[in-house]
């Protein structure tokens, strides 16, 4: 088996890197996209956004922020 020179393993290890990025934007997504559900069947129960706001710690801009999306 040959050996890799610098530049490859260095080529090799910004292709996992990127792999691993991808990986976690992906998961990122559907967490967002989970929490946005779950906020909008508090909203559906009756809450308001400064409840769920106070609740999370957050400001409520943060939530229509989060709503938004």
């Amino acid at each position: 088996m040959a050996t890799q020179t610098p530049h490859e393993q260095t080529f090799r290890r910004i292709k996992e890197v990127r792999a691993q990025a991808l990986e976690h934007m992906r998961l990122a997504q559907q967490l967002a996209t989970e929490r946005r559900e779950l906020m909008k069947s508090l909203l559906d129960d009756g809450l308001s956004q400064a409840d769920i706001a106070r609740e999370l710690g957050v400001s409520r801009q943060a939530i229509q922020k989060m709503l938004a999306v």
